[in-house]
């Protein structure tokens, strides 16, 4: 329902910020790595995520997009509510939470304030193929900051529905763009096709 909203910061801490939008204040609350990514700015813009329940509703709010969609797989969870995800995502930023799912470091996770054994395990069984997938399916870093952007973008997604993978992708697409920057989107598929 939400998505996101921009707004000033009128006061801020560590679990919580309210923003103004409109002359109307709203409460959000936050982890600790929004916290960091927004504690310089004065007017910024927060994915939201809407919690509501018959006797609690609330805003949780996010940096990136990406944060929130690790968020929305944790509580996902059996056994892991807002305020657990919220704990694990000021203990581990979202990229050193997935690199923990991935490689199985059930240690690391259960070094969270409040997750157990069992709860650190199904996290990793729960969440470790739904973030493969999300994998397969982004552009890394290195293509979003091409100054080919457009067309290095057009062109792996093509691939990625053609069924070959980001891995394989990301070696030959930069790499063929880089080198002819000339080419269109049509003729980047084809001559990646050859070398996929």
């Amino acid at each position: 329902m939400y998505n996101y909203i921009k707004g000033k910061i009128t006061a801020l801490n560590p679990t919580e910020l309210c923003i103004e939008n409109n002359g109307i204040g709203y409460n959000i609350q936050i982890s600790l790595q929004t916290f960091q990514a927004i504690q310089e700015k004065e007017d910024i813009q927060i994915f939201l995520h809407h919690h509501l329940r018959e006797d609690d509703e609330q805003f949780y709010g996010f940096a990136t997009t990406q944060e929130r969609e690790i968020f929305r797989q944790l509580i996902s969870v059996s056994g892991i509510g807002v305020n657990s995800a919220r704990m694990i995502l000021s203990s581990l930023n979202d990229e050193e939470l997935k690199t923990a799912i991935l490689e199985e470091d059930i240690n690391r996770i259960k070094a969270v304030k409040g997750i157990g054994l069992k709860t650190a395990q199904r996290i990793i069984i729960d969440l470790k193929d739904k973030i493969i997938k999300g994998e397969d399916s982004s552009i890394s870093i290195d293509i979003v900051q091409s100054p080919n952007k457009k067309v290095i973008e057009e062109a792996s997604t093509a691939l990625l529905m053609l069924g070959f993978n980001r891995a394989s992708i990301n070696k030959v697409i930069p790499d063929l763009v880089r080198k002819s920057p000339e080419l269109k989107v049509e003729d980047v598929i084809k001559i990646a096709l050859k070398s996929l």
